[in-house]
Parts: structure tokens; C-alpha cells; sequence
């Protein structure tokens, strides 16, 4: 009798697995019901533009070793060519899926220097950001404002920078470029917009054998 209760219970439990086991089946594998943000996701190509570039035409050997021939009518006529480029300048490049057109072009070579802007608060001085290459970003007379690095994401120019101050808690703000040449940097973001220019060399009168003290210094830039 015992023999035939121990079968039953053991063949209820059997069902009892299945119908569970059916209960957690899915018809979609795990990995396919993950969603990615592909906005997070940096198509950035990265190289160097070479000789066969012209009016047009963007010759770019990437920094993977490969030879990408790209249109730059898009980026051109929507404005996302910024710095321009010669041969020898490292560049930064979103392209369509094809790789035949160029949407955006950022001038690293060009991007890379001081930048200045006239100081807000007294006029007189300025402030602004040292962009090293290498992803290394440096504040100019900007002791509240430390940037630390830098890079570009998807066409848009990401600074790192904490605040004195405020510990080691690091902000990042992204930027969207405006314009980009030689002598002029302008980005902004929701809520302001950077302009800059590039640093004017101080004159020099060591040569006329004339020496100014600090007042006469400030007058003389004042005319000038």
C-alpha cells in the first residue's frame, strides 16, 4: 500500500515541475529583450586626412589602418564641417552606413590649442581652455573651474572638469560645436554658448630698450 502512496505523490510532483516549467518558458531569447541606448554609443571614426583629399572629397586613412574615400557634400551643406582640413591633420568623422559620405568633420589639429574669451567679470583679463592632445583638457585663469579631459562623442565635444571646492565630484558636459576655424571656437549647450578666440601674443619692447612698469603697461594696451 505505502509502495503505491510513495508512486502517486511522486507523479503529482512530476506535474507539478512541468506545469511550472511550462509556465517560464519564453519564446524570446534573453539576450534580445535587452534594450541599448544607441545614442550612448560613439560611431566617432578616427584618422588622418591624406593626399587624396580634395575640394570635395575626404581621403581618410583611419587610425585602424583602413582607406575610407568619403563625400563631404553632407557635412558641408548641413554646416558639420568644422576646421576645415589639409593633408597631415587628424580628424574626427561620423559617416553614413555605406562609409561613402562624411555627415560630420571635426578638425582636431584645429581644435587643439589655447582658447580665450574676455574675462566677465572685469573685462581686462581673459579666461578660457587649454585643449591638449591626448584627451587632456586645462582651465585658463579659470581657478573655480578645473577641466581635466576631454574628448568628442558622436560629433559632440565632451569636457570633464570638477570645481573648487567641490571635492572630487567630476561633471561632464557635452557640446554642441557651432563653428571651428583657426582663430575662432564657438559650442554651447542647453544652457549657454562658449566663444572663443585664439590667444594674441603680448608685445614685446625688450628691443627698443624701453622698460615699462605694470601702470604704464595697462595704459599703453588701453590705446592700443
Amino acid at each position: 500500500m505505502k509502495k503505491y502512496v510513495l508512486m502517486a505523490v511522486a507523479a503529482i510532483s512530476l506535474l507539478n515541475m512541468v506545469a511550472c516549467g511550462d509556465g517560464k518558458k519564453s519564446d524570446v531569447p534573453f539576450e534580445e529583450t535587452e534594450s541599448v541606448d544607441n545614442s550612448l554609443r560613439d560611431s566617432t571614426i578616427y584618422g588622418i586626412c591624406a593626399e587624396g583629399s580634395a575640394m570635395h572629397t575626404l581621403q581618410l586613412i583611419t587610425d585602424n589602418g583602413d582607406t575610407l574615400t568619403l563625400s563631404t557634400i553632407p557635412a558641408q551643406e548641413a554646416g558639420h564641417l568644422f576646421g576645415g582640413y589639409s593633408i597631415g591633420d587628424h580628424m574626427a568623422v561620423l559617416t553614413d552606413q555605406s562609409k561613402q559620405k562624411a555627415i560630420l568633420i571635426v578638425n582636431i589639429t584645429t581644435l587643439l590649442g589655447e582658447w580665450v574669451m574676455p574675462n566677465p567679470m572685469d573685462g581686462t583679463s581673459e579666461m578660457g581652455i587649454f585643449i591638449r592632445d591626448g584627451g587632456i583638457a586645462e582651465s585658463i585663469n579659470q581657478p573655480a573651474i578645473i577641466y581635466e579631459t576631454w574628448r568628442l562623442v558622436n560629433g559632440q565635444l565632451e569636457l570633464m572638469s570638477v570645481r573648487d571646492g567641490g571635492g572630487d565630484f567630476e561633471e561632464v558636459e557635452r557640446y554642441q560645436l557651432l563653428y571651428l576655424s583657426s582663430d575662432s571656437l564657438a559650442y554651447s549647450n542647453e544652457e549657454d554658448t562658449y566663444e572663443y578666440s585664439r590667444p594674441q601674443p603680448e608685445e614685446d619692447y625688450s628691443g627698443l630698450g624701453i622698460e615699462l612698469d605694470d601702470e604704464a603697461e595697462e595704459d599703453m594696451q588701453m590705446v592700443m
